[in-house]
């Protein structure tokens, strides 16, 4: 057990809601890059919470959408945290809101409380470089300033915000310096003037300051905020350990930056500089940037060949797409089971275009992934045709999934490994690898993974319409309610 009092660890509130089109197809709205493995074996946001974590941070809390919040609860139970909360927005409302609404709930705990405000889909590769400038920027939060942290610039770059830093600040300074101003993302040449002055970092929107101190600044700055976040905080409800932030003030709350709302207003500013490394990952040519290019300046993934290529990124997802590129300079190619992108490196922010456009034309590969992840595990697609699908379907140990119904399909179950408990009406048996099972349309069933290993199925569906959303309810270890996910 810990000697320290609640006021003496820093509580991270981890923002976890981002939709991250810029790195699709492998980041979508169904499964946003902070949950996908871009660089090592774990997801950003498992890095993240690794990050902050340690015997000066208490448990983090969790920002994040409902559709969300069984993904983070299993990625975080693979790293061994435990959460202190995880709140569920209604609906997305930009950084404002969030941050208010987790500073409320830490302050109910302690207003002295230190909070970390920091987004779940950046990189800092060397944890214990940031837990220390965490640790020097603390005196100045406890004393009632906005602690901002700037990123020290290594190239003129346009995609990010700056943060001008006073006269007499120095950039490579160990200890929180005045801050000047902020900054937008500039064009090349007043990038390359700033970067040429020393007296900028790059604005990484992460942020500490105590719970009474941020509370006190939305009271000052962005009072029309406080009210519906504390009505959605007060009247949130709790479901299987999330905490359901009410829907109808969260409609009320203005739809708004914390930059905006309060840190370009308040005049108790200060920026703790870093230099030990640090990227948001904002695009595919920052991942090939992050993933040590060879000497050829080529990131080779599994499942790909680069020849004769440089300054390459060759990416594929899935053991059954192999990815070749034959004489290629500069180039970013990433392929998943669905979908392939192909540009130039120079065109990387250009991505979030692309979606938009497919978004456009109704195409699924948009937002929507064939790996659809549940609490229970996950399902893909691996056949679609005229009346029928068939998927695959993984199940952990000891998870179950929903009794159902359904008005338009029938279904043919056949397990390849482990065992499923089957409940079909009024019946339950067993059915064990290379055994199959008949559910009738209409059927009430539920299958089970009673083992101690996952167990997998393979789904055959037939009938007039095969919708995610074809799914009655009728009992739920989830709570889910109806719909496709619920």
């Amino acid at each position: 057990m810990s000697d320290k009092t609640p006021s003496e660890f820093v509580y991270p509130l981890l923002l976890a809601g981002g939709s991250g089109t810029r790195l699709w197809p492998l980041s979508r709205k169904a499964y946003p890059k902070q949950f996908a493995q871009l660089i090592g074996p774990k997801s950003l946001f498992q890095c993240a919470a690794q990050t902050l974590g340690g015997p000066d941070f208490a448990p983090p809390v969790i920002i994040t959408g409902n559709d969300f919040r069984f993904i983070v609860t299993e990625q975080l139970a693979a790293c061994e945290i435990a959460p202190q909360a995880v709140l569920i927005e209604p609906e997305g409302r930009n950084t404002a809101p969030a941050v208010l609404a987790g500073a409320l709930v830490i302050a109910a705990r302690d207003p002295q409380a230190l909070i970390l405000v920091a987004p779940s889909d950046h990189v800092i590769p060397d944890g214990p470089a940031f837990r220390a400038a965490v640790a020097a920027a603390s005196a100045r939060a406890r004393a009632g300033d906005l602690v901002t942290f700037g990123i020290r610039p290594t190239r003129a770059e346009t995609g990010y915000g700056y943060l001008e830093l006073a006269s007499d600040a120095n950039a490579g300074a160990k200890a929180p310096q005045t801050l000047a101003r902020f900054i937008e993302k500039p064009d090349a040449a007043r990038a390359a003037q700033m970067l040429a002055s020393g007296q900028y970092l790059w604005n990484a929107g992460i942020f500490l300051f105590s719970a009474e101190t941020i509370i006190a600044a939305f009271r000052a700055h962005a009072p029309d905020i406080l009210p519906p976040v504390e009505r959605a905080v007060t009247e949130a409800t709790c479901d299987l350990g999330f905490t359901r932030l009410a829907p109808e003030p969260w409609a009320e709350v203005p739809d708004i930056s914390v930059d905006y709302a309060i840190m370009e207003r308040a005049d108790n500013l200060a920026v703790m500089p870093y230099g030990a490394g640090w990227s948001d990952l904002g695009g595919w040519d920052a991942v090939w940037q992050e993933s040590a290019p060879d000497g050829q300046g080529n990131v080779v993934s599994d499942h790909a060949t680069a020849l004769d290529c440089s300054g390459t990124l060759l990416r594929s997802e899935t053991s059954r797409v192999e990815l070749v590129g034959i004489g290629l300079e500069d180039i970013m190619a990433v392929a998943t089971g669905d979908a392939v992108l192909v540009a130039h490196r120079a065109h990387a922010q250009r991505v979030k275009d692309a979606v938009a456009a497919l978004k456009a034309r109704g195409v699924a590969q948009a937002t929507e992934f064939p790996t659809d992840h549940r609490p229970w595990g996950w399902f893909e697609s691996l056949v679609v045709g005229n009346r029928f699908q068939v998927k695959r379907i993984h199940v952990h140990s000891g998870a179950a999934l929903s009794l159902q119904s359904h008005h338009h399909r029938s279904e043919h179950w056949i397990v390849v490994e482990g065992t499923a408990r089957v409940t079909i009406d009024d019946t339950v048996q067993l059915v064990s690898e290379n055994e199959s099972v008949y559910i009738p349309l209409g059927a009430k069933h539920r299958m089970e993974n009673p083992g101690k290993m996952p167990m997998v199925l393979i789904e055959v569906q037939t009938g007039s319409y095969l919708g995610e959303d074809d799914i009655i309810r009728y009992d739920d270890v989830y709570a889910r309610g109806q719909g496709a996910k619920g």
